[in-house]
């Protein structure tokens, strides 16, 4: 099994590890891999090469959190010499000269950018593939890695990588790390401070997936600039732990998906926290709130783009969502009212459990060719239980739990109150201490 990235990083801080050697190894697992998986849209083989010896010389490295530490970014983000393409043709080209924030905040850190990650056009779908490749699930390669940060949870889980750095505005971190295994945080609204902090109407943030809490929990210090984040402490004190499996409009969810929402609070409930079988109310208007920013959110993003070039999908989905903008049909107090519910659950109960997704994962596939409908209709079964934690701002994460007959990972998702991040990162620790998992694959490391 592959160092994890603290024990990584504390071999280069200490002098055992050269950040050469460790890029070495990556860029072959990669090379031997990922053909099939499908995670990278493009490794900076030369590059990092130059970054890890860069990091090898720093005269600070002993204090670097993830010195030498092979990092995999979202192809979202500006990387010195990339522009981010969104996982589409029609992206305006060119050269950046700067990272990105959160690029430049993992450099600082010590972490070695290898490469960037396979997203669907524009990061609508929880399928991450284009027409140059398909994110496929590692333990079972003909299901999705999800999406839309499907590549960043392919690479992790496969161990190609020890990080990744994703995006979420209804799900693209939780839905694929629990799908891939991994531990994906979703800080809330805020935490993660950056220039595009507006993007899909403020729902989408950055966020880190990883095989281990403690990982996970050091990259999100990163991200946000805040070291305490990366303090990992269980709860000394019993909370009062909610558990459903009731999404948004009652629809049916598979009990292979339910069984370990209840497994869960079984350890949760004989580690000592009390627990209650109730949700939130959801109400109506939050699905409705919510698919009218999918719809809207890309249209922003997509200003000056080759529209012609676009996916058919694609171009249907940015139809509908410039007529809700023209309609005004994005409204902020659509997005307060569900809040206040949510807040008003929240002094209640501490931390609530559900199922990090709802129905059989997609499979791998090349669904940029297919219609919006065929995209859709999966994409709105598998996806209920993450984007109204998005539309309040809440903080979510999601930790393994099971697998599936067919093999393939299930997580579940908790939820905390704004501010409680460091909450959710010690719950999720008890949990992986009482119920551990495998960190990667069978077979693929």
């Amino acid at each position: 099994m592959n160092p994890t990235a603290t024990e990584l990083a504390a071999r280069v801080r200490a002098g055992e590890s050269d950040p050469v050697r460790i890029l070495e190894d990556t860029l072959a697992r990669i090379g031997s891999a990922d053909g099939e998986l499908g995670s990278f849209r493009a490794v900076r083989a030369e590059s990092a090469m130059s970054e890890a010896a860069a990091v090898r010389d720093r005269t600070d490295r002993g204090d670097l959190p993830l010195a030498g530490v092979p990092v995999a970014v979202k192809d979202v983000v500006a990387v010195d010499g990339r522009t981010p393409l969104w996982g589409s043709d029609a992206a305006p080209s060119g050269v950046v000269t700067d990272d990105h924030v959160i690029v430049a905040r993992l450099r600082a850190a010590g972490a070695v950018i290898v490469g960037v990650t396979r997203v669907p056009e524009l990061c609508i779908w929880p399928m991450s593939d284009d027409p140059d490749g398909v994110a496929r699930n590692p333990w079972n390669a003909a299901y999705t890695a999800g999406g839309s940060s499907g590549g960043s949870a392919a690479a992790v889980g496969a161990g190609l990588v020890p990080l990744a750095h994703g995006t979420d505005g209804l799900g693209s971190v939780r839905l694929p790390a629990a799908l891939c295994g991994l531990v994906g945080i979703k800080p809330g609204a805020g935490v993660i401070a950056e220039e595009e902090a507006s993007s899909w109407f403020g729902m989408s943030t950055h966020g880190p997936l990883a095989t281990t809490v403690a990982d996970a929990a050091v990259m999100l210090s990163v991200l946000a600039d805040r070291p305490d984040l990366a303090e990992v402490h269980e709860p000394v004190s019993p909370l009062r732990i909610a558990m459903s499996t009731r999404p948004p409009l009652g629809m049916p969810v598979a009990r292979a998906l339910r069984a370990p929402v209840d497994s869960a609070a079984r350890l949760l409930a004989d580690d000592g926290h009390s627990l209650d079988r109730t949700g939130p109310r959801y109400g109506l208007t939050t699905p409705c709130a919510l698919l009218a920013r999918w719809f809207a959110g890309p249209v922003r993003t997509a200003t000056g783009w080759d529209h012609a070039v676009l996916q058919r999908r694609t171009r249907r989905h940015l139809a509908a969502g410039r007529a809700l903008l023209r309609a005004g049909l994005v409204r902020e107090r659509t997005a307060q009212r569900w809040r206040d519910r949510a807040l008003e659950f929240f002094e209640h109960h501490d931390v609530l459990i559900t199922p990090t997704y709802a129905a059989s994962p997609p499979r791998a596939r090349q669904w940029h060719r297919a219609s919006w409908l065929r995209n859709a209709l999966p994409a709105l079964r598998f996806a209920p239980f993450t984007g109204p934690w998005n539309l309040a701002g809440f903080p979510a994460m999601t930790v393994p739990m099971a697998t599936t007959r067919r093999g393939v990972p299930v997580g579940v998702q908790l939820v905390a109150r704004p501010g409680d991040e460091a909450r959710l990162i010690g719950l999720a620790a008890a949990l992986e201490r009482m119920n551990g998992w495998r960190r990667t694959a069978v077979g693929v490391t």
